[in-house]
């Protein structure tokens, strides 16, 4: 779910190192949407120097990189838009704690956007976005997949205010979005710890315990990812360049209350998580002391009877070989049906103590 990327220790700051994926196209795609209130333009470019062409004061500007393999497509934006190279370092560095920065030229985002395979896995995926005035850059670690679809539908289709406003608004649809697929995430985690805790009351094991662990380190990293957010949407409300407009604040907002829903959520699933392991250990005692009482209902049943057979398995015969009597032996041991006897009546010295046990609600 987390992937860190971090160059080699002891590099000089700002030294950019490509992130290469083994067995992946080393060309990262660049696709632009450019749009104004009565325009609207998207397409996909392979050549640098068709990027220069494209921006002008009376439009919005959205370049979207997807792969982090080629340097010298940051390289150029930086020259571009003035970019500093710490901040295409943490571009690079994955990874990175969410986190939000301002300079005379533009302001920089790292966040963390989270989403959910086919197979229900969870993955994480580093973005990173630049914005000024007129233009926004988002870098992605891949292109398979992002939550940004939504947003292009919306400036396709001219729906809502996002073609009318500036890049500030375009930069908190963007964020707004990656907030949102946190709720699909966790709600289908909860969902997976609720049956979790239905399986654990009718039959714990080790296999449960291994999954309870999963979704306790899942839920940390989504800590890690959604704590920190939350202070980036405080970052931009309280902003004091001019970036960010009043109207796009009041968005913001809503935001951010986004973020403190996110983070209760969190923090009540992993204590539901906790008490799940408390109640496995409470489950396994449970049925531990059901064995051990059952086990001691048997041992109390057959102590009297070990005795009984104790008793007349010493053999201290009433008469010597020779036909002389002796005294104070077992008069029993040559009693007609004795065998017979001796078994009915540890029989019924069975049949009450379980009656016994019973009636005391040992049983």
């Amino acid at each position: 779910m987390l992937t860190k990327r971090h160059g080699p220790p002891g590099l000089a700051p700002a030294t950019l190192t490509p992130h290469l994926v083994p067995g992946e196209s080393h060309k990262p795609e660049i696709h632009i949407i450019e749009y104004s209130d009565g325009h609207f333009d998207e397409l996909q470019i392979t050549e640098l120097s068709e990027l220069n062409a494209r921006f002008g004061k009376d439009k919005v500007t959205w370049i979207n990189i997807d792969g982090l393999s080629d340097i010298e497509v940051l390289s150029s934006l930086a020259k571009r838009f003035n970019l500093h190279p710490l901040a295409l370092e943490d571009v690079l560095n994955l990874g990175q704690r969410p986190k939000m920065e301002h300079t005379s030229d533009y302001v920089f985002i790292v966040a963390q956007m989270v989403y959910q395979d086919n197979s229900h896995t969870i993955i994480g995926e580093q973005v990173s976005m630049f914005f000024g005035e007129n233009f926004l850059i988002t870098v992605q670690e891949e292109g398979n997949y992002d939550v940004f679809d939504p947003v292009r539908e919306r400036l396709r289709g001219g729906r809502g205010a996002i073609r009318k406003l500036k890049a500030d608004y375009l930069a908190y649809a963007l964020l707004d979005s990656i907030i949102d697929h946190y709720y699909p995430v966790l709600e289908d985690l909860g969902t997976s710890i609720e049956e979790l805790e239905d399986d654990l009351l009718e039959k714990p094991s080790r296999e449960m315990v291994m999954t309870l662990h999963q979704y306790k380190r899942s839920l940390s990293h989504l800590r890690r990812f959604v704590w920190p957010l939350r202070d980036v949407v405080n970052g931009l409300l309280h902003d004091p360049s001019d970036f960010i407009t009043p109207t796009t604040k009041i968005y913001l907002r809503d935001c951010y209350d986004h973020t403190v829903q996110l983070m209760d959520l969190v923090e009540s699933f992993k204590e539901l998580t906790a008490g799940l392991m408390e109640l496995y250990h409470s489950s396994v005692g449970l049925r531990t002391n059901e064995v051990m009482r059952v086990l001691t209902v048997i041992t109390s049943i057959f102590i009297p009877l070990t005795f009984v057979v104790g008793v007349y398995g010493m053999n201290f015969a009433p008469v010597s070989p020779s036909g002389e009597k002796l005294p104070l032996n077992m008069p029993e041991l040559y009693q007609p049906h004795g065998y017979i006897v001796l078994m009915l009546t540890m029989a019924a010295i069975a049949v009450v103590q379980l009656i016994i046990f019973k009636r005391m609600k040992w049983l």
